[in-house]
C-alpha cells in the first residue's frame, strides 16, 4: 500500500489519500479570519465530507487502489485487534473532496449485533421482565392478536414435511397439538442435537448457497433443513410454537379480548408463553433490524478536530440505513431458509444501532453527540442522537489471546465428547465464548470468574425510528423514521453542515488543536498518526542458517 506505482499520470500510494496535517493546519488558521457569518462557508472549501461505501470490487477512482484495501489499512492503526465477525456487515470510507485524492477522513463499520445486552433490551422494553411488567400493568387485546399473529407466523415458515413423512406427528397434531406429541417432538430434537454434535462434517454447513439451473436455491434449504442440526432446531422450535398454540387456543378466542389477555397473563403458563414468544420475536428481528457499530473513528489529521464525531453520526445517516437495505434487500436468511426448508428474505430495515465504548469512562466520541432530526427532515424537537443506556457487565473474551483460544479448542477436540462448538451459523450465538467456556470447564478452571474480564463498557444506543420497540416485536410493519429517507445523500451533506456549525468552527479557535493537526507530517521519514506502524523485529531472533557449520 506504501509502494508508489502510476494512475492517471501520478505517482501515487496510500499516502494520496492521508492528508499531511501541515496544510491542513494552515488552511483552518487561514479561515479564523473569515468573518463569523461566513466562516461555514469557508469551511467547507477546506473539509468536504462524502460517504464511500466499500465494495469488494471497486477501486479508488483518484489511486487505483482497491477501497477495501484502503479500507483495511486505516484498520490496522486502530488499538483493538483486527478480526472479521460472521453475520452481516457494512464498511465505508469518509473522504473529504475538497483536496486532490480525495484524502479519508474517517472508517466505520456495522455488523450484526450481539444478541444479548440486558441494559440494551431493558431500554427498548423488550427485556422478558420490563416486558412482562409493561403488558401486566396495560393488557390489552392487541398483545392477544400479536401473540397469535407471532406463533402463526412461526408455524407457517417451520418446515415439517419430514417429521409427518416419518410419522412423529399428523396434521391433526398441528391444528390441536397434544401432550404426547410435544413429548415425541422434544426427545427428537435432543436425538438430532446429539447426532449433530457427533456426526455433522460443519464444512458442509458452512458451503455457499447453491442454485439449480433455474436459479433457485429452494432445494438448497431444503438439503440444510434435513441436516441434523434443523431437524434439532426446527423439532424444539415447533414444540414451542405448539405448545404456545395450546395455551393460547385455551385462554383467547378469535378475535382475544383484554379480559382473556389479562386472565392469560394471571396464570403461570400464561406468563411462560408471552416470555417465549417474545423471544422468538426478537430473535428474528435481531439481525436484520439493528446492528452494531463495529468500527468507528477518524484518522489523522482528523482527529483533534473532532472528526470520529463527524463518522459517528455519518454511520446513524439515512444514507448509511439505505446502503444496508439495499446490500441485503434480496438476501436469503440462512438460519430463517434452513427452518422453513425455502428461502425467506427477511425486511432489512435499520432500525437501531448499539456500540459501546472503547473503555469504562466513557467516550468523548459519543458524548453529547446529538443533531436536531429537524435538519434531515424530522420533525420539529426531535433529535437523533447517541443515548448512554447504562454500562456492560464486564464478561466476555477479550482478554484471551488467540494462542490461549486455539490451545483451548485443541483441547476440547481432543475430549472424549468431541468438539460440541464449530462455529457455525445457527448452531447458537457467540461461538467463540462457548468454546473458551467448555474447555475452561474441561480443565476443572472456573469458567464464571475467567470470563470476567473486569472492563465495564458503556452501552449506547442510537434510535432510528418512532416506533422502535413496535417494530422490533413485529407489532407495526413500516418503521417510522426520525428523518427522510427519500433523498438520503442529501441528509449526508446536511450532517457535514451541521458538524462543521457545532464542533469544527469551534475547535479551530484553538491553537493546541491546530498544533496537534500539524504534527503529522508526510514529509520522510513520515511521522504520522494515520500511517501503519510495522512491529519491531526482534534481532536477536535465531535465523534459519546460523547454526549451520560451513
Amino acid at each position: 500500500m506504501e509502494k508508489n506505482s502510476v494512475h492517471g499520470g501520478h505517482f501515487v500510494s496510500i499516502y494520496s489519500v492521508i492528508r499531511d496535517g501541515r496544510e491542513l493546519a494552515a488552511s483552518l488558521r487561514a479561515v479564523r479570519a473569515v468573518p463569523l457569518m461566513e466562516r461555514a462557508c469557508a469551511l467547507r472549501e477546506v473539509i468536504d465530507p462524502y460517504l464511500q461505501f466499500i465494495n469488494d470490487a471497486e477501486y479508488c477512482e483518484h489511486t487505483g487502489l482497491r477501497v477495501q484495501d484502503i479500507w483495511r489499512y486505516f484498520r490496522h492503526t486502530w488499538t483493538n485487534q483486527y478480526s472479521s465477525t460472521p453475520g452481516r456487515s457494512l464498511a465505508f470510507l469518509v473522504r473529504d473532496r475538497a483536496r486532490e485524492f480525495n484524502p479519508v477522513i474517517g472508517i466505520g463499520a456495522l455488523g450484526s449485533p450481539i444478541v444479548q445486552i440486558r441494559e440494551r433490551d431493558a431500554w427498548i422494553g423488550w427485556h422478558p421482565e420490563a416486558f412482562m411488567g409493561f403488558v401486566t400493568e396495560s393488557p390489552s387485546a392487541e398483545l392477544g392478536v400479536w401473540l397469535n399473529k407471532t406463533v402463526e407466523t412461526v408455524l407457517g415458515e417451520l418446515y415439517i414435511d419430514d417429521l409427518i413423512e416419518g410419522q412423529l406427528l399428523t396434521p391433526a397434531d398441528v391444528r390441536t397439538p397434544s401432550a404426547e406429541a410435544l413429548k415425541r417432538l422434544t426427545e427428537y430434537g435432543e436425538k438430532q442435537r446429539e447426532l449433530h454434535h457427533r456426526l455433522e462434517d460443519s464444512l458442509d454447513l458452512k458451503r455457499s448457497v447453491k442454485r439449480d439451473e433455474n436459479g433457485s436455491t429452494e432445494a438448497h434449504w431444503q438439503a440444510r433443513a434435513r441436516t441434523h442440526l434443523y431437524r434439532s432446531k426446527r423439532a424444539r422450535s415447533l414444540a414451542d410454537m405448539l405448545r404456545s398454540r395450546m395455551v393460547l387456543q385455551k385462554y383467547l378466542s378469535v378475535p382475544p379480548t383484554a379480559d382473556e389477555v389479562r386472565n392469560l397473563l394471571a396464570s403461570a403458563d400464561g406468563r411462560r408463553i408471552v416470555k417465549k414468544v417474545l423471544r422468538k420475536a426478537k430473535a428474528d428481528r435481531v439481525g436484520i433490524a439493528m446492528a452494531d457499530i463495529t468500527v468507528c473513528g477518524a484518522v489523522a489529521p482528523y482527529n483533534p478536530i473532532l472528526g470520529g464525531k463527524l463518522v459517528s453520526m455519518f454511520a446513524a445517516s439515512p444514507e448509511v440505513v439505505t446502503a444496508y437495505r439495499d446490500k441485503y434487500v434480496e438476501q436469503e436468511s440462512e438460519i430463517a431458509s434452513s427452518i422453513a426448508g425455502r428461502p425467506i428474505v427477511r425486511p432489512s430495515q435499520l432500525v437501531y444501532l448499539g456500540t459501546t465504548s472503547l473503555y469504562g469512562v466513557g467516550s468523548s466520541q459519543y458524548n453529547r453527540l446529538r443533531m436536531p432530526a429537524e435538519r434531515i427532515g424530522g420533525e420539529p424537537g426531535e433529535r437523533l442522537a447517541y443515548l448512554k443506556l447504562g454500562k456492560s457487565g464486564a464478561y466476555g473474551t477479550s482478554h484471551f489471546s488467540s494462542e490461549t483460544v486455539a490451545a483451548i479448542v485443541a483441547h476440547v477436540q481432543q475430549s472424549s465428547n468431541g468438539q460440541r462448538v464449530n462455529s457455525i451459523f445457527g448452531e447458537g450465538v457467540s461461538p467463540k465464548l462457548r468454546k473458551i467456556r467448555e474447555g475452561l470447564e474441561a480443565l476443572n478452571l472456573p469458567a464464571d470468574a475467567l470470563l470476567q474480564h473486569g472492563r465495564q463498557r458503556i452501552v449506547y444506543g442510537v434510535p432510528l425510528v418512532r416506533n422502535l420497540c413496535e417494530y422490533l416485536l413485529g407489532m407495526d410493519d413500516e418503521p417510522d423514521y426520525f428523518f427522510d429517507m427519500a433523498v438520503p445523500a442529501k441528509a449526508t451533506e446536511e450532517i457535514a453542515r451541521w458538524w462543521t456549525e457545532r464542533w469544527l468552527s469551534r475547535r479551530i479557535e484553538s491553537d493546541d488543536v491546530l498544533a496537534q493537526v500539524e504534527q503529522h507530517t508526510l514529509v520522510r521519514p513520515v511521522r504520522h498518526g494515520a500511517r501503519v506502524v510495522l512491529p519491531r523485529i526482534n534481532d536477536d531472533q535465531a535465523s534459519l542458517f546460523d547454526d549451520l557449520a560451513y
